[in-house]
C-alpha cells in the first residue's frame, strides 16, 4: 500500500506545512494559573490549579489532584 500524497512543502519563508493549521492546541494565557500541564501519571492536560506535586522517581512531578480519573 502506498502512502497518500501530501500537499505540504517547504516554503520560501521556512514554513514547512502549508496545509497544517499553525499554532498549538494548548493556548497560552497571560494568567499563569490558567496554563495547562500534563499529569505525570495519566498524561491528561489539566489546568495547573487542578494539579498537585508528588515526589516520584526522586523528583517532584505534577499529578492530578486528588487522583487520576480514567
Amino acid at each position: 500500500m502506498s502512502k497518500p500524497v501530501t500537499k505540504s512543502s517547504i516554503l520560501e519563508d521556512g514554513l514547512r506545512y502549508k496545509s497544517k493549521a499553525s499554532g498549538s492546541p494548548f493556548t497560552s494565557t497571560a494568567y499563569v494559573g490558567a496554563s495547562t500541564m500534563s499529569c505525570f501519571l495519566c498524561g491528561k492536560h489539566r489546568p495547573r490549579a487542578q494539579l498537585t506535586t508528588r515526589k516520584l522517581l526522586g523528583k517532584s512531578q505534577a499529578v492530578c489532584s486528588p487522583k487520576c480519573e480514567k
